[in-house]
């Protein structure tokens, strides 16, 4: 099957041209477990789509890429984990909300699934010493794509655009959940066995 290099669909399921970069206030950086940014399921680039400067790294747990500590201590931006407050350790500062005042937000996005996201949690000691963002997102999940973990869990995309909702970047969110429906039905249309297309109601398809 041939796949577009880009969005990683079956070209014939491409939705380059339906991408919309948009400008805001809020920054990401993804850091990325493995061999995450070649599989198609995957949302964190949907992100990069929409935001251009967004950066993504490899994640190493002993050598992470210079660059990377380089944009995580940009003087120009306030840095956080985006991660769930029960995983904190006692002690290290949690936000509940982004800060909608001073520097910029960067929200470092930890890109893998649940287990390689809470490895890289653990084990990333050079991100220890950042607040972490603990985001409640109250939709349910639209991310079919692969088996959630637990409930209440979202994939990376629909915490940005939360993210970017909450922090007053709203053109931008709002482009981000447009784009993120536009992949996930793309994503599907190419997997006509994907469970989910066995109980979901004929206009989901």
């Amino acid at each position: 099957m041939l796949r577009c290099q880009r969005c990683l669909l079956p070209q014939k399921n491409c939705l380059c041209a339906t991408i919309q970069p948009q400008t805001a206030r809020s920054r990401f950086c993804l850091v990325m477990f493995d061999t995450e940014p070649m599989k198609p399921s995957n949302t964190g680039r949907l992100i990069a789509d929409i935001l251009p400067p967004t950066e993504a790294f490899g994640w190493s747990r002993t050598q992470p890429d210079p660059a990377l500590l380089s944009a995580v201590a940009h003087p120009d931006y306030q840095p956080m984990v985006v991660f769930p407050a029960s995983y904190a350790d006692a002690g290290r500062e949690v936000l509940t909300a982004p800060p909608l005042s001073g520097k910029p937000p960067l929200f470092i996005m930890l890109d893998g699934t649940w287990t390689e996201a809470r490895k890289m949690f653990r084990k990333s000691p050079w991100l220890d010493a950042l607040p972490v963002m603990s985001l409640n997102v109250t939709s349910p999940s639209r991310y079919t794509l692969r088996e959630a973990h637990g409930e209440g869990q979202h994939c990376t995309a629909e915490v940005a655009a939360a993210l970017l909702e909450q922090a007053g970047d709203t053109a931008a969110a709002q482009a981000l959940q447009l784009h993120f429906e536009y992949f996930r039905h793309a994503y599907l249309a190419g997997k006509p066995h994907h469970p989910v297309h066995q109980h979901a109601p004929a206009d989901e398809l």
